[in-house]
């Protein structure tokens, strides 16, 4: 299966958009890519916590911020809570120390899993192509 492939916007840190107050739920779909039902699903889990005005949603800056870390974090292999304490430090007041310890503890520790975890595909791989070429083989004995 090939690897996901996502556009280098998103993966680089999301531009300031100083020249709006507010975005509306199309607009942060359309930006990263997601459905209405996500930031809908990512509202009801306490991620972001965009203002209601009558019927529609209105994401701050705060908001859009937020849901950058979310799917980057996602795209990483972090779990909803995992991605919810990191972006949750922000709050603190410690400057964003804090969050910047924990989130690098926390790739690290994710990095070091995900080279476990290639080591051994690439085992099962190679074991794999030497059964292959054994087989092969043996139907050429034959």
């Amino acid at each position: 299966m090939p690897a996901a492939v996502f556009p280098i916007e998103a993966l680089a840190p999301i531009e300031p958009r100083p020249d709006r107050d507010h975005f509306s739920i199309s607009d942060l779909c359309a930006e990263f890519g997601v459905t209405a039902r996500a930031l809908r699903f990512y509202e009801d889990e306490g991620l972001i916590g965009p203002e209601r005005r009558g019927t529609q949603r209105i994401y701050s800056h705060r908001d859009r911020a937020r849901l950058a870390w979310i799917l980057r974090g996602k795209r990483v292999g972090f779990s909803l809570g995992e991605i919810r304490e990191m972006i949750d430090l922000y709050d603190i007041g410690d400057g964003r120390s804090t969050q910047r310890q924990v989130t690098l503890e926390r790739c690290l520790d994710r990095i070091k899993t995900l080279e476990h975890q290639k080591h051994d595909i690439d085992a099962h791989i190679a074991e794999l192509q030497q059964f292959v070429a054994m087989m092969k083989n043996s139907d050429s004995e034959h």
